[in-house]
């Protein structure tokens, strides 16, 4: 018999891995969880299902090993270190560890790769990727300064050919707004940023590409 602790498990593993959820068979490498920790926290936040095999079947774990490397991982190989908050479920006799973590407050968090460099990481759809140069400019000012009207906004010439742009087209590379604006990398950077902070724009990660689009 399934209890709602069952249920509630196993329609989490239906849905799969996505934006927001992520299983682990096991965790072997604190360094390696990091950077799923640290690409929810700069995304939206999301969840771990520590015990759950790819293709969706319960193996179980150790719970209290299993916490004990996250925790270390949030802590030590984070960087601001991360809070996360931990479920256990039995499932058939087996447990299913959920491990939450929520978006930064801090932006960006930082974990290390194999060789110990810190980098940005960020999650898009199942995967976590490194983030953008582009994007860890937005990251580090990412402060909400409220919504605006756009009927309000004057915009300067650079941020209108962008704008004008992506009404008609949809989106663009950050190569391809400098070459449509005749402008340099810095300039491009800051007028996004800017766009962002207004809530006009934001990115999308297409194919391997960090797109520019309006929202």
């Amino acid at each position: 018999m399934k209890t709602r602790k069952s249920h509630y498990i196993q329609d989490l593993i239906l849905e799969g891995e996505h934006e927001h959820q992520d299983f682990k068979y096991q965790i072997t490498d604190a360094r390696k969880i990091a950077r799923s920790i640290a690409a929810f926290a700069n995304n939206s936040g999301g969840h771990l299902l520590i015990g759950v095999k790819d293709n969706g079947n319960i193996a179980g774990v150790r719970s209290d090993e299993e916490i004990y490397m996250i925790e270390t991982a949030a802590q030590m190989y984070c960087r601001p270190e991360q809070h996360v908050t931990f479920k256990v479920f039995n499932i058939n006799g087996k447990s299913v560890v959920k491990a939450d973590i929520a978006e930064a407050i801090d932006k960006p968090v930082e974990a290390p790769d194999d060789n110990g460099v810190w980098h940005i990481y960020y999650r898009v759809a199942d995967e976590n990727v490194l983030a953008s140069r582009l994007h860890e400019r937005i990251l580090q000012n990412s402060v909400d300064k409220g919504a605006q009207d756009e009927d309000t906004i004057t915009y300067s010439e650079r941020e209108q050919v962008l704008l004008d742009y992506l009404r008609i087209h949809g989106g663009i590379t950050l190569e391809g707004y400098m070459r449509l604006a005749h402008i340099s990398e810095e300039s491009a950077m800051q007028t996004v940023v800017t766009l962002h902070g207004m809530g006009v724009v934001t990115l999308q990660y297409h194919d391997g590409q960090c797109l520019i689009v309006g929202t």
